[in-house]
């Protein structure tokens, strides 16, 4: 799943999951789970209620607060301050996010996305799939949301117990409990007194929170009795969403950036710095840090008393700006580095406030101050920038790190990515034993990578079981590889995949899931509708865009072309497109034109590697040796961390030099690459 799809519009600023006394995952077999009018709660619970009344939780989303923006009539007011983002209801009972929100600490209008969305075809203007706040938004700010979308009609009937983030979203659905509670004291025995859930530990804790505060994609409508991994796939540590440090990069939200922390892994909680129920901190500014820090001295952070420096979210929570006012603070509770952030290229407390300063001097006064200071990560960052940068030790600093006992799991998940153009035996034995961990995301982590290192009958016995796994985020994920390979599929294998995809029909992704599916287990008939359904929905997505040209191209090629060109136009930054078209007119035997276009597509899109790839093979093919040989050089010294860009170069170079060079490097970063056993692939000619 692309998990991409996600949330465009404001949500609050650290706020935790609504947590308390009665929430953990233990069914109460008494009675079905029914939903209660939340108001009800105020009248046993009136402190706690009043508290939530005031939160970011309670005005997650409200009625209009205007009733009108830009001559449109405003449905809904979603967020409370910094910013309010205004949902309009268009066609089809779409619920649209407006591309424009009101500062509430200015008192002005501001536009969230840049000039060239306020044309309606380009694919941030706000009435486009990506603003579609059905699919993407409200679930996480009304209580028991309900997508209601009908396929036949290609509309959503909407609907919500309460809106905003109520008692019952964390709590669990509370009408046993009000039966329980209006009965004689006979009735005390009730299970969990009347609730689904019972008081949880520290990981229940978060996985409600979790629902909301991470990046993620749904299987399913959320849960409190459901573990997360059942019903959530969370987005892994790459380089698009955090830095090479684990800090925040993309809107992440807090649950990747904290579970990564020490904070999590002593047990600590949201409820333990944030009230579950006014959303606001247990203590004031820095008291909430003292509970468990004394360490608030002048000798600990060397900056005058009541100042910015001397704040410990200023140095330990660095904030960052989303949604255009919206600050937002890292929650991996990382230590100032500066020397290492200045190698790295992440981000650092101290040079980040200091940015008028020469770093040079930065890092003076920080090694001044802490002479013995080392990077709290034992090395995480370093191997894994090595890694993707392709230097000096990049494989045995990841082996190193992977059999580290203390490594977070999402962390040891993110180093097992890297592990492809790493292979070796010991990498093979590292996702061999990853493949049987105990956390999903390590799980998942290592099935992506499988096809990678592993082949043939290995890999055949190894998909049955994971296709089994008891957790629903890793069986999903190996179903995903195997669609990707293109393998042809049994119906029963797909049931639970089809079933996800019915959750999101509502948009383009899921019809054009079903789309492979269709094709893969043999139902070809099922797939062209299936694409349809897909561009009806999204005229620019463009997996089904590609996939529908290829499906044309068998019977008209110059129909399927045309397609392509046509899309094109409305999307001519769009390198995907570039490229499916030169891979089309490759199959049609028009190389000279389709080089064309592969030299357009690497331009276009100069880090993405398996282009410059592909267009220097066909350079190759074509008899144009030195410009395909230059082409791989100057990809593979953009990326060199991409063993397949330095496999075809030493095939296709005859300077022995150059190829001792390669080889050297090789060597450098992965003395136990199965190539150096054989240093001499087959050499290919024109």
């Amino acid at each position: 799943m692309n998990d991409r799809l996600r949330c465009q519009i404001h949500w609050q600023r650290i706020v935790p999951c609504l947590v308390a006394l009665f929430v953990i995952c233990l069914m109460s077999p008494a009675k079905a789970e029914t939903w209660a009018d939340e108001r009800t709660c105020q009248g046993c619970h009136s402190s706690v209620y009043q508290q939530w009344q005031t939160s970011h939780h309670a005005r997650a989303m409200t009625a209009p607060t205007r009733a009108e923006v830009d001559g449109l009539p405003v449905r809904f007011t979603l967020g409370y301050e910094p910013l309010q983002q205004f949902l309009i209801e268009t066609r089809n009972g779409r619920l649209q996010a407006y591309g424009k929100a009101w500062d509430t600490e200015r008192q002005e209008f501001f536009h969230l996305y840049p000039a060239q969305a306020d044309t309606p075809d380009h694919p941030l203007h706000w009435q486009q799939i990506a603003h579609q706040a059905n699919t993407q938004c409200i679930a996480c700010h009304v209580t028991n949301y309900q997508k209601n979308y009908d396929v036949e009609t290609d509309t959503f009937r909407s609907s919500w117990q309460a809106l905003g983030v109520g008692c019952q979203s964390c709590h669990g659905p509370a009408q046993q409990h009000l039966d329980w509670a209006a009965q004689t004291p006979t009735a005390v025995n009730l299970p969990n007194f009347g609730w689904s859930l019972q008081v949880f530990d520290a990981e229940q804790q978060l996985q409600v929170c979790a629902q909301c505060h991470s990046r993620r994609s749904e299987l399913q409508p959320f849960q409190p009795t459901v573990a997360i991994h059942d019903q959530l796939l969370i987005s892994p540590l790459t380089a698009e969403l955090y830095e090479v440090d684990g800090k925040i990069k993309d809107e992440v939200f807090e649950y990747g950036s904290f579970i990564q922390s020490r904070m999590h892994q002593a047990g600590v909680v949201c409820s333990d710095c944030h009230n579950p129920h006014s959303a606001q901190l247990q203590a004031p500014g820095e008291q909430v840090c003292s509970q468990c820090h004394a360490t608030s001295e002048q000798q600990h952070h060397f900056h005058a008393a009541d100042s910015v420096g001397a704040q410990c979210t200023s140095c330990h929570m660095p904030a960052k700006v989303y949604m255009g006012n919206d600050w937002r603070h890292d929650h991996s509770f990382s230590s100032p580095n500066p020397a290492q952030a200045l190698a790295l290229g992440h981000s650092d407390a101290c040079l980040g406030c200091h940015q008028d300063d020469d770093p040079s001097t930065v890092i003076a006064a920080f090694k001044r101050w802490y002479p013995k200071a080392q990077p709290r990560d034992g090395g995480y960052a370093v191997a894994l920038f090595k890694a993707r940068n392709g230097q000096d030790g990049a494989a045995a600093e990841l082996l190193a790190q992977l059999q580290r006992d203390d490594q977070p799991a999402i962390r040891r998940a993110a180093l097992l990515s890297e592990l492809p153009n790493y292979p070796s035996t010991a990498a093979q034995r590292e996702v061999a034993q990853a493949l049987q961990h105990q956390d999903p995301m390590v799980r998942r982590a290592a099935i992506e990578v499988l096809p990678s290192l592993f082949q043939g009958s290995v890999l055949e016995r190894l998909w049955p079981r994971l296709l089994t796994d008891p957790v629903r985020a890793v069986r999903v994920t190996a179903l995903e590889q195997l669609i990707a390979q293109g393998r042809p599929l049994q119906a029963q294998q797909v049931e639970e995949y089809e079933q996800l995809q019915a959750h999101h029909l509502g948009t383009a992704q899921a019809h054009f899931n079903q789309a492979m599916i269709a094709s893969l287990t043999n139902r070809h008939d099922q797939s062209l509708p299936a694409l349809e359904r897909a561009l009806a929905r999204d005229p620019n997505y463009l997996p089904a865009l590609v996939a529908l040209a290829q499906m044309r191209e068998q019977q008209a090629p110059a129909e399927a072309q045309q397609l392509l060109r046509g899309a094109q136009q409305r999307l001519p930054e769009a390198a995907e497109l570039t490229y499916a078209l030169a891979l089309s007119l490759v199959r049609q035997g028009q190389l000279p034109l389709a080089l064309t276009y592969l030299k357009q597509a690497t331009e276009q899109a100069p880090d993405q590697s398996q282009y410059a790839y592909v267009y220097a093979v066909a350079l190759f093919d074509s008899g144009r040796r030195t410009e395909a040989l230059q082409v791989l050089r100057d990809a593979l010294d953009k990326s060199p961390q991409q063993r397949s860009l330095r496999v075809a170069l030493l095939q296709y170079t005859q300077d022995e030099r150059e190829r001792i060079a390669l080889l050297e490097q090789l060597q450098a970063m992965n003395p136990n690459d199965p190539l150096l056993l054989n240093p001499h692939p087959t050499r290919r000619t024109p």
